[in-house]
C-alpha cells in the first residue's frame, strides 16, 4: 500500500511539472560552452499558464534568483480589511527554480503591521551576496530618506536594515542595487541608485560592522558628466545601476566600479569618481541593443572567463529592416581580453521571445545568476530573466550542457531505442525500488530522483 502511494504521488507530480514547457530552441555551442533553456513561463510559450499566475501583474516588477527559489515582488497586492479601515498589503511570490511552480506566496509585514498602501513600495527585491534577500520601495523626488529591509524568505516579515539620507539633491529612484553583506556581520556593504531623468547616482557605503554614509568620499550622491552617446544629458526612465565584484579578496565588494543603464544610452561602465571607464562607443555595431529603453546588465564567470548579460530588446514587435524580433531578449557575450567590452564575442542571444506586451512603464529586466557544478564538477551557470508582464526563463551554461536529445542516449531509461512515457514508468520503477540504475540519471547530476522525471517528460514534449 506504502508502495501504490508514493507510486501515485510520484505520477501526480509528474503530471504537474509536465505542464513546464521549454523556448524550444537547440542553441549551437560557442567555444566549448552549451546553453539550455531548462523552462519559460511567458506570452509566447506558455500564455494561458503566464495569464492566470498572480505575478503576471504590473506591479510585480522585479525579481531574482536565489538559492535554489525565485522571489517575485508584487506592491500592493492584497486587500485587507482592518476594522473600518480597506489596506493594501505587498507581496513576494517564493517559486521553485527547478521548475517555475508556486511555493508559497509571502505576504509582507514591518513590526507586525502590514506593509503597503505606499506607491511602489516594493518595486526592487533581491539579494546580497552572503545570501540576504532584502526589498526596497522607489522613492520619488521629493523623498530624503531611501529605505532598504531585510526579507525573511519564508514569513515575509521585513527588518529595516538602512536608512539613508538621499542629501540635497533629490531625484526619483526606482531600483536599487546591493553588494556585499547588508548586516555588515561579515563583509562591507555598498547600496546604489540611479536617478531617474537626472544627471545623479546614490551610493551609500558601511564598513563590516559599521553604519551607511554616503559612499562618494562622504556624500551620498553625484552628479555624471559624462554620458555614451554625447548628446544624452540624463538616464532617463526607471534607470538602474549594477555593481560588479572586485577581482581580489581586498576589494572584492567594494562596488568601486559599476554598470549604469538607462532609459536613453547602452550600458556603460563607471568607477567611483564618475568616470566613464567605458562604453559601446568602440563595440561592434551588431552587438549594440536593438532597443535601449530597456534595462538590464549583469556580469558573470565561467570557466575561468568573463561574460556579460544585457538586454538586447523590449516589446517593440519586428524590426522590419533585420526581421529580427524585439521581445524581451537578453544578449549573451563573452568579454574581450582585459574584461572590455570593445573585444566582446556575443554568443547567444535568449529566448526566442517572451512576449511583446507593455509592461506600463517598467523598463527594467531582472537579470540574476546563480553558480553550480555538473556531475563532473565542472561549473554550472544558471541564468534567470523576468521581464514585468511578459514572462520568465530560466537557463543553463556550462561545458558539458547539450541539447543531443537523442533516442537511445538521453532519455532512453528502458533502453527500448525510443523516448516516451514508457521511460517514465522505467525511472519511476528504479525510483521505488531502489535500484543503482545509472540509466535513470537524465538530468546528469549523478542520483536518480524526481528531477529526473521532470527532466525526461521536458524532454517528451519538445
Amino acid at each position: 500500500m506504502r508502495k501504490l502511494l508514493l507510486f501515485l504521488s510520484l505520477l501526480a507530480i509528474v503530471f504537474i511539472n509536465a505542464q513546464a514547457v521549454t523556448d524550444g530552441v537547440k542553441y549551437e555551442r560557442v567555444n566549448g560552452l552549451g546553453i539550455k533553456n531548462l523552462w519559460i513561463q511567458d506570452r509566447v510559450h506558455s500564455p494561458e499558464q503566464w495569464a492566470a499566475q498572480p505575478y503576471c501583474n504590473t506591479s510585480a516588477r522585479t525579481s531574482v534568483l536565489a538559492d535554489g527559489f525565485i522571489y517575485i515582488s508584487r506592491t500592493n497586492a492584497k486587500t485587507i480589511i482592518q476594522g473600518t479601515d480597506t489596506l493594501a498589503q505587498s507581496v513576494v511570490y517564493k517559486l521553485n527554480a527547478e521548475n517555475g511552480t508556486l511555493v508559497k506566496e509571502l505576504p509582507l509585514t514591518l513590526d507586525g503591521e502590514i506593509y503597503g498602501n505606499a506607491v511602489l513600495n516594493a518595486n526592487t527585491v533581491g539579494v546580497d551576496n552572503f545570501g540576504h534577500l532584502y526589498i526596497a520601495p522607489y522613492t520619488s523626488e521629493l523623498a530624503t530618506i531611501q529605505n532598504v529591509y531585510l526579507l525573511d524568505g519564508e514569513t515575509g516579515a521585513l527588518t529595516l536594515v538602512a536608512s539613508m539620507d538621499k542629501g540635497d539633491a533629490l531625484a526619483r529612484c526606482d531600483y536599487i542595487d546591493v553588494m556585499g553583506d547588508l548586516t555588515r556581520e561579515q563583509a562591507e556593504c555598498n547600496i546604489m541608485s540611479v536617478g531617474a531623468s537626472s544627471e545623479l547616482l546614490y551610493r551609500w557605503h558601511a564598513d563590516q560592522g559599521g553604519d551607511f554614509e554616503g559612499g562618494f568620499e562622504g556624500d551620498p550622491y553625484l552628479a555624471i558628466l559624462d554620458f555614451y552617446p554625447e548628446t544624452v544629458t540624463n538616464w532617463g526612465f526607471a534607470p538602474l545601476a549594477k555593481m560588479i565584484l572586485g577581482e581580489n579578496e581586498e576589494n572584492r565588494y567594494s562596488g568601486e566600479l559599476f554598470y549604469v543603464d538607462g532609459f536613453t544610452t547602452s550600458p556603460i561602465l563607471y568607477d567611483v569618481t564618475g568616470t566613464m571607464v567605458e562604453s559601446f562607443e568602440n563595440v561592434d555595431p551588431s552587438l549594440w541593443p536593438m532597443d535601449v529603453g530597456a534595462n538590464g546588465v549583469c556580469e558573470f564567470t565561467i570557466d575561468g572567463r568573463n561574460f556579460i548579460a544585457y538586454v538586447a530588446a523590449q516589446y517593440d514587435g519586428v524590426v522590419e529592416a533585420t526581421m529580427i524580433n524585439k521581445a524581451c531578449q537578453v544578449y549573451i557575450c563573452e568579454l574581450g581580453e582585459g574584461m572590455t567590452l570593445e573585444g566582446m564575442q556575443r554568443y547567444w542571444m535568449v529566448p526566442n521571445e517572451l512576449g511583446r506586451i507593455s509592461d506600463g512603464g517598467t523598463r527594467v529586466e531582472s537579470l540574476s545568476v546563480e553558480y553550480g557544478t555538473d556531475a563532473q564538477g565542472n561549473e554550472e551557470v544558471l541564468l534567470y530573466i523576468f521581464k514585468c508582464y511578459n514572462g520568465m526563463a530560466l537557463y543553463k551554461i556550462g561545458p558539458n550542457v547539450t541539447d543531443d536529445d537523442t533516442p537511445g542516449v538521453v532519455g532512453d531509461v528502458d533502453g527500448n531505442g525510443e523516448v516516451n512515457i514508457s521511460d517514465v514508468n522505467a525511472i519511476i520503477d528504479i525510483i521505488l525500488s531502489g535500484r543503482a540504475d545509472t540509466a535513470g540519471d537524465v538530468d546528469g547530476n549523478g542520483e536518480v530522483n524526481i528531477s529526473d522525471i521532470n527532466a525526461l517528460i521536458a524532454l517528451i514534449l519538445k
